[in-house]
């Protein structure tokens, strides 16, 4: 995944717009002069009109400034935007401390701006706003105009009264800043992860796409190449022997051959080749997906435990990855061995990834696949850099219950020690789309073979699947480019 460090999964599309500023501040200001006209002309309460309408005016200002100067789309950086914010927080402590301070009902409108923040910036700008909030609500508690009242009285507030508004709106603010800004940076994580998914399969897809335009260039190119073959030997025979150019053309026909050979191989890439290629047995789809992690020093055993014919899915990249994910996490736990039991009946098919590792940590095994929850740390094995992002269960989770599968994490029944991952299918789910392969009509019957351990032994073949499994296996290179894709090779 170190990849996906240096791309933008959707940052950008978070950050404020300054139309969103200007507008919220529009709103703020028509609000600001109604109260005023409504305090001084309505109620006629006595406050100082002018430096209060001059307030408002330098923000209208500002807001025509800001609207000349941005587009309504173009976004700002973090800082522009809390200095803006910052900027609101300073004028509305100038119109309170010319109406009457914290005792102003209007002072919990400090809470705007840090909502704002707290949604959409960073938690350490939010603090400094924050902060600057305390600072201004503590400084208008005893310095401020009056409280705008009726002409000839004044209404004086005791100070334990003004002291709880000061501790009503602080602890507002802090409760505010904290739930907003937990509740977005889990949003932002869930978005950010997905976007991630969407990535690894749109790169599978386009390894998949690669094959068909292969293919389709070869079938384009076999023309005029055929064309020139036919020339170069009709040439060939009309030349009399030991003539100059009979070297060049022989030297051409061989090339013109191993171009014909070479469109061959790429228009076989697209080629569709029946059942073999577009769909597999259960235990081919295991053989395929442990196949590439048998040699780093961690014994993989499978074992067949089913009754009635052995079901097979179509070949589905997301069911591929989100397996060898799943094996590559238990192979870097594991201590020596893992464990992989396949089991399926007529309702249901089931794949059991055990390891004899230490297991899912307290503090993680309730929250083994949300997104950014990992545990590389206690890895061996994984020492790439960028490795340990904490997305990598949570793509291998979502693409296999998008296949319809239910993944449940646990860790095994102490003494024993170590991580279990169960991934369970409706069998009528897991066949969708597939027809019956010919070679696993009889090996899933219930006796001798039930239960029994295969081999591990990849470049071994036998029975009726040996041509399966000599097909399918120039089909790993696409799972090893996911693997690639993952490790950041």
């Amino acid at each position: 995944m170190a990849e996906l460090i240096n791309i933008d999964l959707g940052g950008r599309s978070r950050r404020l717009r300054v139309d969103t500023l200007v507008t919220l501040r529009w709103l703020a200001l028509l609000g600001q002069a109604i109260a005023l006209v409504v305090t001084f002309f309505g109620l006629r309460f006595s406050l100082p009109l002018g430096p209060c309408l001059l307030v408002i005016a330098a923000s209208a200002g500002l807001n025509i400034g800001l609207r000349l100067r941005f587009g309504r789309i173009e976004r700002v950086e973090d800082v522009p935007a809390a200095l803006m914010l910052a900027y609101d927080i300073l004028q509305l402590t100038a119109l309170l401390y010319l109406t009457g301070g914290i005792e102003n009902p209007f002072s919990v409108l400090y809470l705007a701006p840090i909502m704002i923040s707290a949604v959409s910036l960073s938690g350490r700008i939010t603090l400094i706003l924050t902060l600057l909030m305390v600072g201004a609500v503590s400084a208008l508690t005893f310095r401020h105009y009056p409280l705008p009242w009726f002409p000839g009285e004044q209404l004086q507030l005791p100070l334990i009264y003004d002291t709880g508004i000061w501790v009503a709106i602080v602890l507002g603010a802090a409760f505010i800043a904290i739930y907003a800004s937990r509740v977005a940076v889990e949003a932002r994580k869930l978005a950010d992860a997905l976007a991630a998914t969407e990535l690894v399969i749109a790169r599978e897809q386009h390894l998949t796409q690669l094959d068909g335009l292969a293919a389709a260039a070869a079938h384009e190119l076999g023309t005029p190449l055929t064309t020139i073959t036919l020339i170069v030997k009709d040439l060939q025979k009309q030349l009399p022997t030991s003539d100059p150019l009979e070297e060049d053309l022989t030297l051409l026909a061989q090339e013109t051959g191993r171009c014909r050979a070479i469109l061959g191989k790429l228009a076989s890439l697209g080629g569709d080749a029946g059942n073999i290629l577009d769909e597999m047995s259960l235990s081919l789809l295991i053989e395929e997906v442990a196949g590439p992690h048998r040699d780093f020093g961690v014994h993989i055993s499978i074992v067949e435990d089913g009754q009635g014919p052995e079901p097979a899915c179509l070949r589905n990249p997301g069911i591929l990855y989100g397996l060898g994910n799943l094996i590559e996490n238990a192979i870097d736990f594991a201590v020596s061995e893992v464990r992989i039991v396949a089991q399926w009946n007529g309702a249901r098919v089931r794949i059991v990834i055990e390891d004899n590792g230490p297991g899912f940590s307290p503090d993680v095994v309730g929250r083994v696949g949300e997104p950014y929850v990992t545990t590389k740390n206690d890895r061996r094995a994984k020492t790439e850099e960028g490795a340990g992002l904490g997305l990598g269960l949570f793509i291998a989770k979502t693409l296999l219950e998008r296949s319809g599968a239910i993944v449940k994490t646990e860790n095994r029944v102490p003494p024993a020690t170590g991580a279990v991952v169960t991934i369970l299918w409706e069998r009528a789910a897991f066949e969708r789309g597939a027809k019956r392969l010919p070679a696993s009509g009889t090996a899933a019957k219930p006796g001798p073979n039930s239960g029994r351990a295969l081999k591990t032994n990849p470049g071994h073949f036998h029975g009726p699947r040996k041509r399966e499994r000599f097909v399918d296996s120039l089909l790993f290179c696409r799972v090893l480019s996911w693997k690639w894709f993952k490790r950041g090779d």
